[in-house]
């Protein structure tokens, strides 16, 4: 195993503070504009921002497939607040048009006007011990979930906030906007983990 290149979709959203922690963590973080971008990468993060302007731009640039194959290539990829709900293949009572990568069903802007953002300890047990301070940005949150795939959070009334799916991982809340890491350091040994399996 060699270093980790690791890209981040740069065309919307909170893509800088992934970048600052991956390169705190180690690892070669790479902007990724355009399909040629994704060459060589050991994993993708999609990044929070508005899920529809980011697929606008995604198809503009001629991105979905090639991130598609990146997911048939068990390549992991990490989807934070609306790149979740771009790595969903179900969205609750909306039409809209994702990655169709996980078997989540996820509601948008979920827990409504009223409370656009807020913040929580979260218990992750995938993490440790010690609680997440998770930041909940007009956030979506998972409805369903299939049989292959593993609830990571859930806040206190049970809801689902966090899952993974083999080399697929999604959060509704920004792990990059706080300074612990554990979130990236995570998805980081997936990578490795991944790369063990193919070799």
């Amino acid at each position: 195993m060699g270093p980790k290149k690791v890209g981040v979709l740069a065309l919307q959203g909170a893509f800088v503070e992934h970048v600052a922690a991956l390169r705190c963590l180690g690892v070669e973080a790479v902007l990724v504009r355009l399909p040629k971008q994704l060459e060589g990468l050991d994993g993708l993060i999609i990044p929070g921002g508005e899920s529809t302007t980011m697929t606008k731009l995604m198809q503009s640039y001629e991105l979905v497939e090639p991130i598609r194959e990146l997911a048939r290539e068990d390549k992991p990829i990490w989807g934070t607040c609306a790149g979740m709900i771009l790595m969903a293949n179900q969205l609750f009572g909306d039409n809209g048009q994702t990655l169709g990568l996980m078997d989540i069903k996820v509601r948008r802007n979920a827990f409504g006007r009223q409370v656009d953002s807020f913040e929580v300890d979260l218990p992750v047990p995938a993490l440790g011990k010690d609680t997440f301070r998770a930041i909940f940005i007009r956030a979506p949150f998972i409805e369903e979930v299939g049989s292959g795939v593993e609830v990571l959070a859930k806040l206190d009334d049970g809801t689902a906030v966090a899952a993974r799916q083999r080399n697929l991982l999604a959060c509704a809340f920004h792990p990059e906007l706080n300074n612990d890491l554990r979130f990236h350091d995570y998805f980081i040994r997936i990578i490795g983990h991944s790369e063990c399996e193919r070799q």
